[in-house]
């Protein structure tokens, strides 16, 4: 009986965590159309001045949302990241105890997001996309240090095939990047933002 509560419990938190990083998506999509101000862009002109091509009101908003930084209030509505994060890491249940039953989920929490990507850069034609959720990037999970972590093994791996790990529009992708000189910056020709 508890067995079968704790599957529905599961169950449940996986849709919403699905619909939640719908909505995610869906933000990140109207943050990074063509022109847009993406996640981090400037949302002010050469010349200092507000952008008059974009609703700055809405894009804070929804970077705020992403973020988490909810304006002030007592938190109740808390970002969207951080419930999907707390959905996936908190609940997971390991895979050989008898209260996982029939459900044969290994849940993994992102470290980092694709904020940045560079046409005809390495990682961009390796697959990588703007939003990705990066779960492993060779050998780094998560922990301390992650930046220098990350450069370490991109150094460590030129000229190599590093197995990636992400999550995008609520699945999880395997993919390979191989980084490498190009005529870009870096080996990759990405950014990667620590959650």
């Amino acid at each position: 009986m508890v067995g079968t509560n704790l599957k529905a419990e599961i169950m449940s938190l996986m849709e919403k965590r699905s619909a939640l990083e719908a909505d995610m998506n869906a933000i990140i999509d109207r943050l990074c159309q063509s022109n847009g101000p993406g996640l981090s862009g400037n949302l002010v002109d050469s010349e200092g001045f507000p952008r008059t091509d974009i609703d700055i009101h809405l894009v804070r908003s929804e970077r705020r949302r992403l973020a988490g930084d909810d304006g002030g209030s007592n938190n109740q509505n808390p970002s969207i990241l951080s419930t999907v994060q707390s959905a996936s890491f908190n609940n997971a249940v390991p895979r050989n105890s008898p209260a996982a039953m029939d459900v044969d989920v290994i849940i993994r929490r992102p470290f980092a997001v694709i904020d940045e990507i560079t046409d005809a850069s390495p990682a961009a034609e390796d697959g990588l996309q703007l939003g990705d959720q990066v779960l492993k990037f060779g050998t780094v999970e998560a922990g301390d240090n992650l930046l220098e972590r990350l450069a370490a093994e991109g150094r460590k791996n030129q000229g190599n095939a590093v197995p990636v790990v992400i999550m995008r529009q609520g699945g999880l992708i395997n993919l390979a990047v191989t980084p490498r000189p190009w005529q870009g910056r870096g080996l990759l020709g990405c950014h990667f933002r620590m959650l």
